[in-house]
């Protein structure tokens, strides 16, 4: 068997520091819309099993208690890692904050 043969890549990335922090920004963003829908699906599941969600009237059988008790520790759990990711993206947006140069304000 032969090594695998990995050509030499050396791009030229030229991005000036506000390219870079919008780049960072936007990266925020789209994490707390992929949470914001994490949430969402979260609430319809409970809502899926107390047959309140639009549209599912009829389609799921009566919850039991233990499917309730199931449902809430799963989504308990969901949203511990949910509140985690929100912990380490507000350290993320800190540091991108505190680290912009301070430019002195306009003259008037």
């Amino acid at each position: 068997m032969s090594q695998a043969n990995i050509p030499n890549i050396t791009p030229t990335i030229s991005i000036t520091i506000g390219d870079s922090v919008n780049l960072l920004l936007a990266s925020i963003a789209l994490e707390e819309l992929a949470l914001a829908h994490i949430i969402n699906a979260e609430a319809e599941k409970i809502q899926y099993v107390l047959g309140t969600l639009p549209g599912t009237s009829g389609l799921s059988p009566a919850a039991t208690l233990s499917n309730l008790l199931a449902i809430d520790r799963s989504v308990e759990r969901t949203l511990q890692e949910v509140i985690k990711k929100e912990i380490l993206l507000q350290i993320k947006l800190d540091n991108i904050v505190n680290g912009l140069p301070i430019s002195p304000p306009p003259s008037p």
